[in-house]
């Protein structure tokens, strides 16, 4: 057994696509005793009694026909992590998947929610229906992609849309900070049909021109950082020239780029097609990008009432949104009611130190998790106390500031997908990188993400389900409520016509 485990480890970390790593990763699970683990519906790390007893009662009510019931049922609660099915380590024995009574379960969901929506369901109005599904959304929530600030390690999460788009569990919802701002942004740019050329290497390479000789040799040691020309020349060269509501039109996709502003007693904002539908993302990409001290800090454009361009805020610059809000969780949540968060993040002073699966339960990471906390306390205590004195220094007052907002931000979600640490190099994470290098870092994001596919796919299911038969109805209701006023005006010119034939 233990050399069948170890052939198919093998298998999983040559594999060519998510495919073969799913069909390795499934025999790695019978070989080594967990699918036996997935079957039984026991478990400590959810409540599996509640979970079989709710499962039980949908499949009695759809076997019934009993739709009323199936709905009030519903009505209780549809809620992802139900009985704790949500939590990351359910995901964390098995290779591929988990417990099969919590795939049951939200498949079950589904099916209900598909029969509640058939047009053949008909002892349920529409408009019951339609009241419905609009709550069952606003309370289930919905799901966001948050990439982190990672200047060239970019590519990374490439990757990782690029694992996404082939499983079709790309979400409608995107943020981005640095380098994360620029690939969400290609995505948020392009349609379904464009979408494939962006996983290209030599589409989204930064490219320089290499200097012969001594020339050349001296730069590769230095490892010099990209020039501001060329990141504005390959922005130009993959993101359209619009702004954030015309990219939302094109595509339905919602991009939210992370800005922290270059003066003090400034607040960092979010640019989305909500707060800035009229500025232009190209230039909210390269303020996004301008490290602190590196790049200069840039002033946002916007389309005038004529579509001309002009400043946005022409009295502010800002600069990397990474320093203030790599992921910014709490604004996605108010304007898009999102709850659930699949993380890809490349920050180098933060990959050593996340744990991905999260297990409370592991005495090392609770170790880790309180000593990580301790060190912000002090931290903070000894940014405040230093405060004052060096008031009369902006320049370190200011690191201070931006070593202080880095420190105190929360940088996982509930699905994290994270490179090796072998990877991440932060003295080359703002240099160029060899087309060799472009695609081994798109490479490992793909096999970063095969791990999380079955997770994401399971916890999103309901979700997307209830996002298309919402859209659907939504369509419908505006039809109805198009084709109303044309019914309604005929009866009355009707009417009208009697009167007149009555008093003749």
């Amino acid at each position: 057994m233990f050399s069948a485990v170890k052939k198919y480890e093998k298998a999983m970390a040559n594999a060519q696509n998510y495919k073969e790593w799913a069909e390795a990763a499934r025999k790695h699970d019978i070989s080594s005793g967990n699918n036996r683990w997935k079957i039984m519906d026991q478990s400590r790390r959810f409540d599996y009694v509640s979970i079989r007893i709710r499962l039980d009662r949908l499949r009695a009510l759809r076997a019934r026909h009993d739709d009323h019931g199936l709905l009030i049922a519903l009505n209780e609660g549809i809620h992802g992590n139900m009985g704790g099915m949500g939590k990351a380590e359910l995901y964390t024995r098995a290779k591929l998947g988990t417990k099969q009574l919590v795939i049951d379960y939200v498949d079950e969901i589904v099916d209900a929610l598909e029969r509640i929506a058939d047009p053949d369901t008909t002892d349920i109005s529409f408009e019951d229906k339609l009241d419905f599904f609009r709550r069952a959304h606003h309370c289930f929530g919905t799901t966001a992609l948050m990439m982190s600030g990672s200047g060239s390690l970019l590519y990374f999460h490439v990757g990782v849309i690029k694992a996404l788009t082939e499983e079709k569990l790309l979400p409608n919802i995107f943020s981005g900070s640095s380098g994360g701002s620029f690939v969400g942004s290609a995505v948020c740019t392009k349609t379904d049909d464009e979408l494939m050329k962006l996983f290209d290497s030599d589409t989204i390479a930064f490219q320089r021109d290499r200097k012969e000789g001594l020339h050349g040799l001296i730069d590769d040691f230095l490892v010099r950082h990209m020039e501001v020309d060329e990141i504005r020349s390959k922005i130009d060269e993959i993101i359209p020239d619009m702004t954030f509501q015309e990219a939302y039109e094109k595509t339905g996709r919602h991009m939210n780029v992370s800005i922290a502003p270059a003066e003090h007693h400034q607040t960092s904002r979010l640019l989305n097609a909500f707060t800035s539908p009229n500025v232009f993302i190209r230039d909210s990409i390269m303020a996004s990008a301008a490290v602190p001290g590196v790049y200069p800090p840039v002033t946002l454009m916007a389309k005038g009432p004529r579509g001309e361009r002009q400043a946005y805020l022409p009295s502010r610059k800002w600069v990397d949104g990474s320093v203030s809000d790599d992921l910014p969780a709490k604004r996605l949540a108010r304007l898009y009611g999102v709850n659930h968060y699949i993380v890809s993040q490349t920050n180098p002073h933060v990959v050593p130190f996340v744990n991905d699966a999260k297990r409370d339960s592991d005495i090392s990471t609770i170790l880790k998790n309180a000593s990580m906390r301790t060190i912000r306390e002090w931290f903070n205590a000894g940014a405040e106390i230093m405060r004052r004195p060096l008031g009369r220094y902006p320049t370190i007052n200011r690191m201070i500031n931006i070593s202080t907002s880095v420190i105190n931000q929360d940088y996982v979600g509930d699905i994290n997908i994270l490179p090796p640490t072998t990877m991440v190099n932060p003295f080359k994470i703002l240099s160029h990188r060899s087309l060799e290098e472009i695609e081994k870092m798109v490479r490992i994001g793909e096999q970063s993400t095969w791990p999380k596919i079955e997770m994401i796919r399971i916890q999103t299911k309901i979700g997307k389900t209830l996002d298309r038969i919402l859209h659907d109805y939504e369509e419908r209701y505006v039809a109805q409520a198009c084709e109303a006023p044309a019914k309604s005006t005929k009866p009355a010119k009707a009417k009208k016509k009697n009167n007149g034939l009555k008093a003749i």
